[in-house]
């Protein structure tokens, strides 16, 4: 009988026991079947509405477009319908559409189309001022199309109160209001709540130089809205689409900062530096997403909240946007109708349409890529930088004064040019930044005066900045130098003098003292003072008039015909026009000038050690300088520490 009851409750241990683990197998199961959640981002489309041809990997493709993309989204939105859509700004400047920017707000107005439920700004909405982002915030609301809401958390309204708005300030405001722009947004898919708040970084603020807002603090700012998220909403997830950007140097990538700062952030779609990460950068249970510009690329991820509410990865993917993918036809045909605006509206006033065929080309230039990566002469910075002289001693505006140098920054280059059809479309597209004080769309190109030791200066800048800033590689028609990488900075420019275009012409010693003639864009000479931070004030440049007098604003420094601007990129579209015809078929042909070097820029690459102190400057004076004071004032404590240990020793 005893033995009975111990078999019986042995039996009732073990149904016991079987049963706590089917439950905690069940518990278990229902955690990793938790709430599921597929996003699809963007950032940096930049206008690029079309398709368009350019160089990938060294090989010639026609990549992106609007109508590619909605193929893509549609096939995942069959697969789940909740899928959520985020872009991270810079949907605007880049090409010809955005020359309708404030009258059609196409670009915001196809972002919707395509399913975009949430976006930002970045540093370029604000290309064509105050006024102009808010006419094209007001036109997008007119249309009465579904458009994505649009958050940024960290505009210091209060400090540009108190201040006082500007007239400008009041237009965005007013416009804000209007659109109903938000610090953030909570969206419903499924059974999944997502807040989406928005920021606007630090290098954004410094690339938007006619940018009239006041920010806070990013990681403040975002911490603040966070917080208010928490308290204020019941969501599952909180994601950031973010105008920041991610680089190399971890300790300045801006959004790994924010990640580190504001551990509660789920998800950031990071946007501005046109990023292409192809897995996420994770710091804690955030996790840090960008799929490169243009619309090359769809970014896709697949989210499953874990059972302490962060989330994990499931899958992560870019999709690249070829031809091999079907365009949807109904997107193509709105793209079709918004750009056959731009004719009328815009082209006509310098005399060009947008598939007018300018020059053909059988030149392989090099990408805008290689202009970030490599750190030499380029044929397409050659092509650009001779434009500007050509087109300005060709102008209704020239006087008989020499250019003496032109000069074209990496960072002012959209695209490049490919072999084949040299089209108006294709040129503007790789010039496209900006407005002019005409209120026409392109920056125009300015006439500035420097001394020759500020063209030498200019030089220096190239070869040790931009390696830190790479937006600041410069391409010039008429400098030519000579640098070692590997001298001591602000030192490695060994050689620099004067050479007539295309290499016409003999060698001109440059002459500190003398004035001489410059000509670049618009923007180039705004962004001068955040080179000159970059460098700390030591590379110091001032724009002058012809009689030495500083520049107070180089706006009124623009090149006129008439009342009419002379844009950069017209320039460009001038000097393709100019070639010879040399096949004959009425159409002139790029020079094969340009498929070769010209000795613009020389690297000297040498460790010898007479070529690393040869022709040493001022700065490398004071760098040397300080260096000897260090190693005196390190010699100096070691002794004074030697000295307290003997006296210790002693007592």
């Amino acid at each position: 009988m005893q033995r009975t009851k111990k078999i019986t409750a042995f039996v009732l241990a073990i149904a016991l026991c079987v049963g706590m683990l089917q439950t905690l197998g069940v518990n278990a199961k229902a955690a990793d079947t938790g709430k599921h959640m597929d996003v699809l981002f963007t950032h940096d489309t930049h206008s690029h509405l079309n398709s368009f041809p350019t160089i990938v990997d060294g090989k010639q493709e026609e990549v992106g477009g609007f109508a590619r993309l909605k193929t893509l989204i549609d096939e995942q939105k069959e697969k789940n319908p909740d899928t959520l859509y985020l872009d991270g700004g810079d949907f605007s400047m880049g090409t010809l559409i955005q020359t309708v920017y404030e009258t059609e707000a196409a670009e915001l107005r196809m972002l919707g189309y395509l399913g975009c439920d949430v976006t930002t700004w970045g540093n370029h909405e604000f290309d064509y001022r105050s006024s102009g982002l808010a006419n094209m915030l007001n036109t997008a609301k007119a249309s009465g199309e579904n458009v994505p809401s649009l958050v940024v958390c960290n505009v210091d309204w209060s400090a540009m109160e108190k201040a006082g708005l500007t007239e400008g300030q009041q237009q965005i405001k007013d416009a804000f209001e209007n659109y109903g722009v938000k610090d953030y947004v909570v969206v419903q898919k499924g059974d999944v709540k997502i807040a989406v708040f928005g920021v606007f970084g630090k290098d954004s603020l410094d690339c938007a130089p006619t940018c009239e807002l006041l920010f806070e603090d990013p990681i403040e700012a975002s911490k603040k809205t966070v917080e208010e998220i928490k308290k204020n909403e019941d969501v599952d997830m909180i994601a950031c689409v973010s105008h920041s950007g991610t680089v190399e140097d971890e300790d300045k990538s801006e959004d790994e900062i924010l990640a580190k700062n504001v551990p509660d952030i789920d998800l950031i779609i990071s946007g501005h530096t046109h990023t292409q990460l192809d897995k996420p950068i994770q710091h804690g249970d955030t996790y840090i997403v960008s799929c490169g510009e243009y619309g090359r690329n769809l970014g896709t991820i697949s989210m499953t909240q874990k059972d302490d509410g962060r989330w994990d990865v499931d899958a992560y993917e870019l999709i690249p946007v070829t031809d091999e993918i079907k365009a949807d036809a109904a997107t193509q045909e709105r793209i079709d109708e918004l750009m056959e605006t731009v004719d009328t509206n815009y082209l006509s006033h310098f005399g060009y349409t947008k598939d007018q065929i300018l020059a053909e080309n059988d030149i392989e230039f090099s990408s805008v890529d290689d202009m970030y990566n490599e750190h030499e002469e380029l044929n397409l910075g050659d092509i650009m930088s001779d434009a500007y002289v050509y087109a300005v001693e060709n102008s209704e505006y020239y006087d008989g004064d020499p250019v003496d140098v032109a000069v074209v920054p990496s960072g002012t280059v959209r695209d490049t040019y490919t072999k084949g059809d040299v089209t108006v479309e294709q040129v503007y597209n790789s010039f496209s930044l900006g407005i002019g004080k005409d209120g026409l769309a392109g920056y125009p190109l300015i006439s500035a005066y420097l001394t020759g030791k500020e063209l030498k200066l200019v030089a220096e800048i190239d070869a040790s900045v931009s390696d830190f800033m790479t937006i600041a590689r410069l391409y010039c028609s008429g400098l030519n130098f000579t640098y070692n990488p590997h001298r001591m900075i602000l030192n490695k420019v060994t050689d620099c003098y004067l050479m007539e275009a295309q290499g016409e012409g003999n060698r001109e010693e440059i002459e500190d003292d003398k004035l001489y003639h410059v000509v670049t864009d618009l923007y180039t000479g705004q962004m001068l003072g955040a080179v000159m931070d970059t460098s700390y004030g030591l590379l110091s440049i001032t724009p002058k008039d012809k009689d030495g007098n500083p520049i107070e604003n180089l706006e009124d420094q623009a090149i006129m015909e008439g009342n009419q601007e002379l844009k950069a990129w017209a320039a460009i579209a001038r000097y393709m026009e100019s070639f010879d015809d040399t096949d004959g078929d009425g159409i002139a042909n790029v020079s094969e000038y340009y498929n070769e070097k010209h000795d613009r820029k020389v690297v000297e690459d040498s460790w010898n050690i007479i070529d690393l102190v040869k022709h040493p400057n001022k700065f490398s004076a004071i760098i040397a300088g300080i260096f000897v004071l260090v190693i005196v004032l390190i010699i100096l404590l070691i002794l004074l520490v030697k000295k307290i240990v003997r006296k210790i020793k002693n007592n």
